[in-house]
């Protein structure tokens, strides 16, 4: 999303506690398509990483377990979610990314790549030109909805959908802020922008209650941890 600015991308990498991380790019969301690949491996060619990517239109393999079980990262692109959701299932890779993610392999991603890991969330890719409500792989609990200050039409959304009980309570991400999970707990939010937050959202009564979560600039600082994770 910022060709410029690596600095989540470099965090991501620096979760797995691995000298030169094995990153695999899963574009299923756009197709597969080679311009959003070719972006991905001119990216990740300038980082300490060894990057390959995973298309559902031209298998690299007959086995995608073993393919997906040996890397350190599956990095998914953005595009259309239902479409994402659709043919993971139908080639039982949403099965395979959770057993990898439960053997520690770090699952992040971008737009529909961090939408995909929760249960529900806001998305364009149900209704043609509008957001609605869709169903996910559900690895974490509750909701998510990218781009909350890059489409004005995300947060008003978000919060009809809360408050009609369409959406469970669930979390909101700017455009370059990233929610870290360790397991399903979420352990920290980080950015790559000053200004960039993630949020709480729930339904309190009648109401929806937005609670800004502390979010740490990552050219402050830089953060380091083991475990599995997902980051979106």
């Amino acid at each position: 999303m910022e060709p410029e600015n690596l600095l989540l991308d470099r965090f991501v990498l620096s979760v797995t506690g691995v000298p030169t991380p094995k990153v695999c790019f899963v574009g299923t969301a756009s197709g597969d398509a080679q311009s959003y690949i070719d972006k991905f491996y001119e990216s990740f060619n300038t980082l300490t990483s060894s990057p390959s990517d995973l298309s559902l239109f031209k298998p690299p393999t007959t086995d995608l377990r073993d393919f997906v079980l040996e890397k350190d990262v599956i990095y998914v692109g953005g595009g259309n979610t239902r479409n994402l959701v659709v043919l993971w299932r139908e080639w039982g890779l949403d099965a395979i990314l959770r057993e990898a993610w439960q053997a520690g392999v770090v699952m992040t991603g971008l737009s529909a790549g961090s939408l995909c890991w929760f249960e529900d969330g806001v998305s364009d890719s149900v209704v043609p030109g509008d957001l609605a409500p869709i169903k996910c792989v559900g690895f974490l609990k509750g909701s998510h909805c990218p781009h909350y200050d890059g489409e004005p039409g995300r947060r008003p959304a978000y919060h009809r959908f809360i408050q009609e009980g369409r959406l469970e309570a669930g979390y909101a991400a700017d455009d370059g802020a990233a929610l870290h999970f360790i397991g399903e707990e979420l352990a920290r939010v980080v950015s790559s922008r000053e200004a960039a937050k993630a949020y709480s959202v729930r339904r309190v009564g009648n109401q929806v209650e937005e609670v800004a979560l502390e979010t740490k600039w990552l050219a402050l600082a830089a953060i380091s941890t083991g475990m599995p994770s997902t980051i979106g």
